[in-house]
């Protein structure tokens, strides 16, 4: 089966690329969908191509494919629910709680990364009051559980004794519900529960690869009400995030002075992920976990957006509070990914998470310092740092983010100069102007970053000039980020590359015929389409795949979507 393929995220090595030139001659196999019809796809699957270790988002995963009469020896009953609608098929299930158990057991949290929150384990009431239900009242769980929202890419049918039974699943995902599952089975192996007598209702719509980065999402955001979900959860999905989270699982990070590994920073994009991954561990595998990824290390998407919007926005935003700085945050970042994505790179990690030690260390900076008073901390520490960037800046320069992920810390001549910059700001913000008696509320004013930038020079004046030529140029700074993106981009075309051709050949045929009637195709893009019709005969090079990525999302937005040809 082949797949809709998603915006670039992680990239192929040479190795591998070499390895896509030699797809010519490739036999193809049979798969059927749930129609009953079937299409050629290529037997040397793209997919296998990437190691696991850097198959790390959802785009590049092998879908799971369920069968439950091999697991569980039946199918599972169902009710059709879409009512004679021919836009996608939905079924009402009442699925038994030790199927589920078993198929988080062995899928984990495969089976929730299109939940907006992974599951939090037991320290949110609702999942207390689960497993007390499982423990104590098993025989209301149905009554009592709000049940799961699901979803699949595909399933197949068959009548059993007069009733309607799912066999086969591609692609499940529990996008509300993620608490329950996780629940039955922590409950199940923790506690010895009996869950036999106990029914979980299921609702499942089937939405084809092609919909669903549109339409999942919009599932879990309308079902999600057992939980406060904040405004972050909603946005993890995004593609800025997926190459994030990537990022932070395969790029190591250099020993700490007096260390004697490497460690890694762990992205939290979806709550609970950190804590998640440690649940099925053993102590000794935990052990290891936290060594690779220690708990100071972990950050999560509204930390990333006060660690970069106090140097890129607006220090108002994160006196704001962290929801309504990450929705700024958000709102940016979409904006710019739109533009280009190559932006968000390796180095664009790593100055991340530069910022983020920097962001930490002005937190126990000012905590110590002797005229701290034990109040409005995230005040001073939001604006130390963004006069730091403005004094850096007015020079046409920056401050040296390369030398403290190399270092994973901050140096004394910068620690010296945050002391200053941060005792003159808590001077100025403790005495806002009169009228206004509320510090927090004046540091979320336009007036008070106004006031501080306006003594940035005499501040500046104050600091050494050791930290003044430590600063590194514009020049510099924009020549590293240039050679970045150029680096991203050829790792874009890689990734376009393996995901095109999972389409078969006959499919971008048929597509190419609906787009050419509605006139919506260049001749250069049709000249691309024709090479992309001869798969797996003829591989469309890097450059064509990416502008075949941008056919498809031209297609989509004037309702075409990739199908079989007829």
């Amino acid at each position: 089966m082949w797949k809709t393929p998603r915006h670039p995220g992680s990239p192929l090595t040479s190795r591998e690329a070499s390895r896509l030139s030699r797809m010519k001659g490739a036999k193809p196999e049979r798969r059927v969908n749930q129609a009953g019809s079937s299409h050629s796809v290529s037997l040397q699957r793209v997919s296998l191509l990437a190691p696991s270790s850097q198959r790390s988002s959802r785009g590049h995963k092998e879908a799971l494919n369920i069968d439950f009469v091999e697991m569980f020896g039946d199918g599972i009953n169902c009710l059709p629910a879409n009512l004679g609608s021919d836009s996608y098929q939905s079924f009402l299930i009442v699925m038994p709680a030790p199927i589920l158990a078993k198929l988080y057991d062995r899928y984990s949290a495969r089976l929730l990364e299109q939940n907006v929150r992974t599951f939090l384990q037991a320290r949110a009431q609702v999942n207390k009051g689960i497993r007390a239900t499982i423990l104590t009242e098993p025989q209301m769980f149905f009554a009592y559980n709000n049940g799961i929202t699901a979803t699949a890419q595909e399933v197949e049918t068959r009548l059993k004794d007069g009733h309607l039974q799912i066999v086969r699943m591609t692609d499940l995902q529990i996008v509300n519900g993620g608490q329950t599952t996780a629940s039955l089975f922590h409950t199940q192996r923790k506690d010895k529960a009996d869950l036999s007598g106990i029914f979980v209702q299921m609702k499942l719509s089937v939405i084809d690869s092609e919909q669903s980065e549109m339409i999942v999402p919009r599932i879990s955001e309308y079902a999600n009400t057992q939980n406060r979900v904040n405004a972050a959860d909603f946005f993890s999905n995004h593609p800025f995030h997926v190459r994030m989270a990537d990022f932070s699982r395969r790029i190591w990070a250099p020993a700490q002075q007096g260390a004697q590994r490497e460690t890694k920073w762990f992205y939290e994009r979806a709550r609970g992920q950190y804590i998640d991954a440690q649940s099925k561990l053993t102590p000794a595998e935990q052990k290891r976990f936290k060594a690779e990824y220690p708990k100071p290390q972990m950050f999560t998407k509204t930390d990333l957006a006060k660690f970069e919007n106090v140097f890129d926005d607006h220090p108002k935003w994160v006196n704001l509070g962290g929801q309504k700085n990450f929705a700024r945050y958000a709102l940016r970042i979409g904006r710019e990914w739109e533009k280009s994505s190559n932006g968000f790179n390796e180095l664009y990690f790593k100055r991340a998470i530069a910022r983020g030690i920097l962001f930490r260390a002005t937190e126990k900076l000012v905590s110590a310092q002797p005229w701290y008073n034990g109040g409005y901390r995230a005040n001073i520490v939001a604006y130390t740092l963004a006069v730091l960037g403005d004094i850096a800046k007015k020079r046409e320069a920056s401050v040296d983010f390369q030398q403290i992920w190399a270092a994973q810390a901050i140096d004394q001549t910068l620690t010296d100069a945050l002391a200053i910059i941060a005792a003159a700001v808590n001077e100025d913000i403790i005495q806002p102007p009169q009228g206004i008696s509320n510090i927090s509320e004046w540091a979320k004013k336009e007036g008070c970053w106004t006031r501080l930038t306006a003594k940035c020079d005499e501040i500046a004046d104050s600091l050494s000039e050791e930290f003044l030529t430590s600063l590194v140029s514009g020049d510099e700074t924009k020549s590293d980020a240039k050679d970045a993106k150029r680096t991203q981009k050829i790792d874009n075309g890689i990734e376009a590359q393996r995901q095109i051709i999972e389409i078969p050949g006959n499919v971008w045929q048929d597509l190419r015929g609906r787009m050419t009637a509605r006139r919506l195709l260049t001749p250069k893009e049709i000249g691309i389409m024709n090479v992309a019709a001869q798969l797996p005969g003829k591989v469309p090079s890097e450059k064509q795949c990416v502008i075949l990525m941008e056919i498809l999302d031209k297609a989509r937005e004037e309702g075409l979507h990739p199908r079989r040809a007829a």
